[in-house]
C-alpha cells in the first residue's frame, strides 16, 4: 500500500540554504552554556519528572509552561543538587557546566506564546541520591512551578539508549464530546479495532499490543457495508460510540478508492480505473459521508487518513524521471486524484466533526527540495478544487504504511564527517532529512508558508518504524567515511530507502500518542501492525491487486531502490491481509520494546 521511493537527485545547495534537523535527535553537548535566548519571560512554570531512573542514571522529561508575554526564543535552567550529568538529549540544545544546566530551544520550537507549553527530555547519570531540581529560570527569569515527581522504585533492566516512548504532556481541560477542538487526539481515547484487535491477540505474544488503536481501511466501495461478513462502516462507528462511553474518543478512517489508485505500484491497486471519477464521487465518498453525518455519532472524533499514495505520486512519477509510470502521467493529465481527493476533502469537511488529513509521502520520497516545494503546491491545488478550501484541512499524514524511522537519535543532517556532509552519503543522498518527524515539521512550516491555516497539525504513522531488535545501533558509526558513519548508526535497516513491501527487520514503532513534538498532532497506527502490504508472489483476486515484484524477496531491484534487494519477507498474502509471520517479526523488533 506504499509506493516506492521516489526522488530526483540534486547538486549540493549553496550555503545560504537552511536545512532543518529533527526534534529527536541527539543534542550536542559542550562544556560552555548555550546562548542565551533572545525574550525575557515575565512568568513561567516548570514541570520536571524523572520518568525512570536505574543505579547510575535516568531519564527525566521538563514541560516548560509560559505564563508571561509571548516569546519567540527560550533557554530554561537549573542547578542540579547532586554529582548528575547529562549525557544525551532531544528537543532541546542542552549544556552543563559544573551542576548548571541549560537547556535552549532548537530551530523549530522557539516560539512559545502565553500559556503555551512544550517540552523536551534527557537522559543522565549520577551517582548517591538523584535529587531533582525545583529552582528553574525562562529566559533568566526565575519560575514559579517546578514540581519533581519521585521516579519509579523498580529500575529497569537496562537504560533507555533513546528518546523514551511518550514524552510529557500537560493534561489538557477536555472539552466535551462533541466539541470541535484544535488537535482531535488530545484528550481522547483511541478506537481498538475488534477485528484487528482479535487477530492480534490470537497470536503468540500479540495480547501486548491487542488494546492498541489502530485505522480502520475502507479501502473499496464494498467496505463501506462490510467484505465477506467483516464489519462494515457502520458497525465501527456503533462500536466506537460504546467503546466511548461518553468520553472523547478518535475514529480513523483510511478512505482510499481513488480512480486509478497507487500508479507507481502494483501490490496496491485499487478498483476504480483511471476515468471513473464519478463512481468514486457517488458509489464512495457520498455512502461514507452520509454515515459518518448521522446524529448518532456527532460525539465522535473522527479522522480521515485521505488517500495515500496519490498526490505525491504526481510530483515524481508521473513525468521527466526514472520512477515515471504511464499510470501516473495518465492521472496528472486527467487531474483526477486533485478531483477526488479536493471532493472528499469538501464533502467530509461539510461534517462537523470529521478532521480531515491528507497523506503526504514520506522523507525518503519528497524530502528532496525539487520534490518537496512541488508537492506543497500540489496539496494546495487539490485541497482548493472541487469546492474544498484549506479549512477542510486539519493537516497531513507522513509515513503512511511506511517504515521511516520517526527519529534518527544517532546522526542528524547537519554532521560532517572527516569534512564531508552526511547528505553526501548513499543512504542519505543529499536529501535534507533523516527522519519522518523532522521532515514533517519542516514540510508543516513550507504548507503553511504555500497558503494552508497556521494551526495546521501532522500525524507520523509509527506502526512500523520501530527497528528494534538485536540489529538496532546502540550509538554513532565508525567516523571511517561518512557512510560508514551514516550506516552503522542508523536505526532504519533497510537496505534502502526505496523497499517499502512487508521488509524484513522493521518492529512495531512508538505507541500513539497525543501531541509528542511541536506540530505534530499524534503518533499513529494507520496501517495495522500484521496486515500485508502485497503478496509476494502472483495470487489471482477480485480486488484489484497485481503482483509487485518489490514484494518478491527474490527480486534485485530497479532504478527506484538503487537496483537493491526488495528486503520482503517471502510468503506474504494479499495486500490487507492477515500475515503471521509478519506480525511476529514486528513484535520481536519492538522499539521501545514490548
Amino acid at each position: 500500500m506504499r509506493a516506492p521511493t521516489r526522488r530526483r537527485r540534486t547538486a549540493l545547495m549553496a550555503a545560504g540554504v537552511l536545512i532543518a534537523t529533527g526534534s529527536g535527535t541527539a543534542a550536542a553537548f559542550t562544556a560552555t552554556n548555550a546562548s542565551a535566548a533572545s525574550d525575557a519571560a515575565a512568568g513561567c512554570s516548570v514541570a520536571y519528572t524523572v520518568q525512570s531512573q536505574w543505579n547510575v542514571g535516568f531519564t527525566a522529561q521538563v514541560t516548560i509552561t509560559n505564563t508571561g508575554p509571548a516569546v519567540t526564543a527560550w533557554n530554561v535552567g537549573w542547578s542540579f543538587a547532586g554529582n548528575q550529568k547529562v549525557t544525551q538529549g532531544w528537543s532541546a540544545d542542552i549544556a552543563q557546566t559544573g551542576a548548571a544546566v541549560t537547556a535552549k530551544n532548537l530551530s523549530y520550537n522557539g516560539s512559545l506564546g502565553t500559556g503555551a507549553s512544550t517540552g523536551f527530555g534527557f537522559n543522565g547519570s549520577y551517582s548517591g541520591t538523584n535529587t531533582s531540581p525545583t529552582a528553574f529560570t525562562l529566559n533568566g527569569v526565575a519560575c514559579n512551578g517546578g514540581t519533581p515527581t519521585t521516579p519509579p522504585t523498580t529500575p529497569p533492566t537496562s537504560p533507555p539508549t533513546d528518546p523514551p516512548t511518550d514524552p510529557p504532556t500537560t493534561p489538557p481541560t477536555t472539552p466535551p464530546p462533541g466539541t470541535r477542538v484544535d488537535n482531535p487526539y488530545a484528550g481522547a481515547k483511541g478506537y481498538v479495532n475488534p477485528e484487528w484487535s482479535a487477530k492480534a491477540a490470537a497470536e503468540p505474544g500479540g495480547s501486548r499490543i491487542a488494546n492498541q488503536s489502530t485505522a480502520v481501511w475502507l479501502d473499496r466501495i464494498a467496505a463501506i457495508n462490510g467484505v465477506n461478513g467483516g464489519m462494515g462502516l457502520r458497525a465501527h462507528l456503533n462500536k466506537a460510540v460504546t467503546q466511548a462511553a461518553g468520553q472523547p474518543l478518535v475514529i480513523e478512517l483510511v478512505i482510499y478508492d481513488l480512480p486509478g489508485r497507487d500508479c507507481a505500484a502494483l501490490a496496491s491497486n485499487g478498483e476504480l480505473g483511471a476515468t471513473e471519477l464519478g463512481r468514486y464521487k457517488t458509489e464512495y465518498i457520498d455512502p461514507i459521508a452520509a454515515i459518518i453525518a448521522d446524529p448518532a455519532y456527532a460525539a465522535l472524533r473522527i479522522v480521515t487518513i485521505v488517500e495515500p499514495d496519490s498526490l505525491p505520486n504526481l510530483v515524481t512519477n508521473a513525468g521527466g524521471t526514472a520512477g515515471s509510470t504511464e499510470a501516473c502521467a495518465t492521472m496528472k493529465a486527467n487531474g483526477n486524484y486533485e478531483a477526488g481527493v479536493g471532493y472528499a476533502l469538501h464533502k467530509l469537511g461539510a461534517i462537523s466533526n470529521v478532521y480531515n488529513y491528507i497523506d503526504a509521502g514520506h522523507h525518503g520520497w519528497l524530502g528532496w527540495d525539487t520534490n518537496m516545494g512541488p508537492a506543497a503546491q500540489g496539496f494546495l491545488k487539490a485541497a482548493t478544487t472541487g469546492g474544498a478550501t484549506v479549512n477542510d484541512v486539519t493537516g497531513f499524514i507522513v509515513n503512511t504504511a511506511n517504515y521511516g524511522a520517526t527519529t534518527e537519535p544517532f546522526f542528524k543532517i547537519t554532521d560532517n564527517v572527516n569534512g564531508t556532509s552526511v547528505r553526501q552519503s548513499k543512504w542519505v543522498d543529499w536529501n535534507y532529512y533523516v527522519d519522518e518527524q523532522s521532515y514533517a515539521q519542516a514540510l508543516r512550516t513550507l504548507l503553511v508558508t504555500t497558503g494552508f491555516n497556521s494551526n495546521l497539525g501532522m500525524l507520523i504513522d509509527t506502526s512500523r518504524n520501530g527497528w528494534g531488535g538485536t540489529a538496532r545501533p546502540t550509538g554513532p558509526g565508525a567516523t571511517t567515511s561518512v557512510d560508514t558513519y551514516v550506516n552503522g548508526g542508523r536505526t532504519d535497516r533497510r537496505i534502502h530507502l526505496g523497499n517499502w513491501c512487508n521488509q524484513s527487520g522493521a518492529g512495531i514503532g512508538q505507541r500513539p500518542t497525543a501531541a509528542p513534538a511541536t506540530g505534530i498532532d499524534a503518533y499513529v497506527w494507520v496501517k495495522p501492525p500484521g496486515e500485508s502490504d502485497g503478496a509476494s508472489s502472483l495470487i489471482p483476486n477480485d480486488e484489484g491487486k497485481g503482483f509487485d515484484r518489490m514484494c518478491d524477496p527474490t527480486y534485485t531491484g530497479n532504478g527506484r531502490n538503487g537496483n537493491s534487494m526488495s528486503g520482503a519477507l517471502a510468503n506474504s498474502p494479499l495486500a490487507g491481509q492477515w500475515f503471521s509471520a509478519q506480525f511476529q517479526e514486528l513484535l520481536k523488533n519492538a522499539y521501545p520494546a514490548l
